[in-house]
């Protein structure tokens, strides 16, 4: 059964791109103190036509496998009864995308197994954080450097309502993980109105007077670029642990999951970043 006891969902098919998401979501399950499901999705329709239940019966065990041994990691790390598997019949992507509606964040590794050479973003991974739902991290790079200061968590904002949503999640984040928010505007994304960028400045300004107001307890970082917004938010996300972003902007084509900027972060950013889907969307 699927729903609201999900908690924080790890995507998991024992690669190294999963194993790196798996360490993402037991910390973000300790911090949250929410239970952690680790699923693995497998498409046993394939292995039918072969016509050999050997085959099939032996692809399942070696999920279990996989799945036990992701297990053992995370329980060592969150103690008993905090974390289940899920073995899933499907596709990876679909699986994930539909458990995603029940779960309070999803992870996914960048890349998983068997992916495309020269995708810096796997598939599985792209349509999950196109077509999921409520925030969806992509792990990639690093996000806790040893001997270091912990570092802030990086949001991207211009206004639109994908924007809204994406503040909301990155201010849990921050205040969770007790760093400071460093709130991202390009002014290149401002409307091609006259004063466009005047305003978009003004609104930001204001609203990050707004949440410093409601939140004195948090520290919170202005940036605001001329430059274009992926070129804004990869900068901020060499110094973040985390890079929220709207699953679409104020542009974009129409019909688009996930508009350009979203995928542009995804692919590039040297730390995981957090595709929100707005609730109901």
């Amino acid at each position: 059964m699927m729903g609201a006891s999900d908690g924080i969902i790890a995507g998991y098919d024992g690669s190294p791109g999963a194993e790196q998401a798996l360490r993402w979501a037991v910390r973000e399950a300790r911090e949250r103190r929410m239970e952690l499901t680790i699923c693995l999705a497998w498409a046993p329709q394939y292995l039918a036509v072969l016509g050999e239940p050997s085959v099939y019966d032996l692809a399942r065990c070696k999920g279990e496998q996989v799945l036990a041994q992701g297990c053992k990691h995370a329980e060592s790390l969150l103690g008993p009864g905090m974390v289940r598997s899920v073995l899933a019949q499907g596709q990876a992507a679909q699986v994930l995308c539909e458990r995603s509606a029940g779960a309070k964040v999803t992870a996914v590794g960048s890349r998983g197994n068997g992916g495309m050479p020269g995708l810096r973003t796997g598939s599985v991974a792209s349509e999950v954080a196109a077509c999921g739902h409520g925030p969806v991290v992509v792990v990639r790079g690093e996000w806790a450097v040893a001997d270091h200061a912990p570092r802030p968590v990086a949001v991207g904002l211009d206004q639109s309502p994908g924007s809204q949503a994406a503040i909301a999640f990155a201010v849990q984040e921050a205040r969770l993980h007790k760093v400071p928010l460093m709130a991202v505007c390009a002014l290149c994304d401002a409307p091609a109105l006259l004063g466009g960028a005047e305003r978009l400045e003004a609104d930001f300004s204001h609203d990050m007077a707004l949440l410093e107001k409601t939140h004195p307890d948090l520290s919170v970082l202005q940036q605001v670029a001329q430059g274009s917004p992926r070129t804004a938010l990869l900068e901020a996300a060499r110094k973040a642990q985390l890079l929220v972003v709207g699953c679409r902007g104020r542009g974009g084509v129409r019909g688009m999951n996930l508009g350009s900027v979203a995928q542009g972060v995804m692919d590039c950013a040297p730390c995981p970043v957090a595709v929100i889907h707005q609730p109901g969307a």
